[in-house]
């Protein structure tokens, strides 16, 4: 049943480079792209998912809603980084209502911060809803036997959640769900996938952020973040070349002429950087296969805004043996041509991975 009008929430995805913002209109005929745009934030407006300026942060959102005409002021936005954990843990089977009673002190082992600092989310999970009933059933009663139950814990830090929403609440903007980018993205992925068997890992390259999340049949079973970016790449590309940061943004996107003699210079920077991406890539699959050893996954879906970086695709796939696909997250929504330019769409899809799982939340979601 479509999602009525006056739930539905707009995708906003508040990244360290850039803002993206997305919405959706579920309606009888399937989901319609309403609304994609897209806008930069100066350097160091967000550092490591904290909101340094909280004025330019608040004013370029501002700006994006009054570009696109978006009229609803109830958002979904997420975070994610060093300030989020997110943990798949199993303990002794009880009822939920036990549960809600002593998750904070099940918790407390798992969370490297004061669990008074942060804000606590749960779920639990049952026998992985896709596969065959003898696949499920065989999972539950397994799980039966041991007594053992699993969750899926989210652990936020107080600060950065409070941050957010005074961040929204300054813009005018009711802020509904808060989620964690790998949830978001995995939402994308299932709305352009329409076969969840299998296993998968869904890698999020952005600009201070490499996060991975791993899924067997629609269920969320390794989630790592790292700090690893695009913006290494800048970094790099300044000390190199010695030249400011909006230059070495301008090299990295191919925007700028490279003189003959540096060309080996800035292709060293890019393998020095992907080699880095893809080698942290494959400590977190390698610990994922020592951990479920019975798992092999299927294909690696990538997105986020670099992504795209020459190189990135073809290194991962190469070292890891896995087909890589990029994720488009546009895939599975009526697109009206005369409003939303597909070309244009097709181009910034690896962006709008979490924006378009965080237009598909709702009001009243947990």
């Amino acid at each position: 049943m479509p999602i009525a009008k006056k739930n539905q929430l707009v995708g906003l995805d508040i990244g360290s480079h850039a803002i993206k913002l997305v919405e959706i209109d579920d309606t009888k005929k399937g989901m319609i792209l309403k609304n994609f745009g897209i806008i930069g934030l100066p350097r160091d407006a967000i550092v490591e998912g904290a909101v340094k300026e909280m004025e330019i942060v608040s004013s370029a959102i501002k700006s994006l809603f009054k570009n696109l005409k978006v009229a609803n002021k109830n958002v979904a936005t997420s975070i994610s980084g060093y300030s989020v954990i997110v943990k798949k843990i199993s303990i002794s089977r009880r009822e939920e209502s036990e549960l809600e009673a002593s998750i904070h002190e099940e918790a407390e082992q798992y969370i490297p911060f004061d669990i008074h600092d942060v804000n606590l989310d749960y779920e639990m999970l049952s026998a992985q809803e896709s596969g065959s009933e003898g696949e499920k059933e065989e999972e539950e009663k397994s799980r039966e036997d041991s007594g053992l139950m699993d969750v899926m814990l989210v652990a936020a830090k107080k600060d950065i959640v409070e941050d957010y929403v005074s961040l929204l609440q300054l813009t005018g903007l009711n802020p509904v769900v808060l989620d964690v980018d790998a949830f978001a993205l995995q939402n994308a992925f299932e709305l352009s996938l329409e076969m969840l068997k299998g296993c998968y890992a869904l890698v999020n390259v952005g600009a201070e952020e490499l996060g991975i999340n791993v899924i067997k049949n629609g269920v969320s079973i390794f989630t790592r973040d790292s700090s690893f970016g695009g913006f290494q790449i800048n970094e790099s590309i300044m000390s190199k070349f010695n030249i400011p940061y909006e230059e070495a943004e301008k090299l990295k996107l191919g925007g700028a002429k490279v003189e003959s003699k540096d060309k080996g210079k800035l292709e060293e920077v890019f393998t020095s950087v992907v080699s880095g991406w893809v080698n942290e890539i494959k400590r977190a699959l390698d610990f994922l296969v020592t951990t479920y050893p019975d798992e092999s996954i299927e294909k690696i879906y990538i997105s986020g805004g670099s992504s795209r970086i020459p190189g990135f695709q073809k290194y991962l796939e190469m070292e890891t043996d896995i087909p890589v696909v990029e994720l488009n997250p546009f895939s599975n929504l009526q697109i009206n041509d005369k409003q939303l330019d597909p070309k244009y769409l097709s181009y910034m899809a690896p962006q709008a991975a979490v924006a378009v799982g965080l237009a598909l939340r709702s009001v009243g979601d947990k």
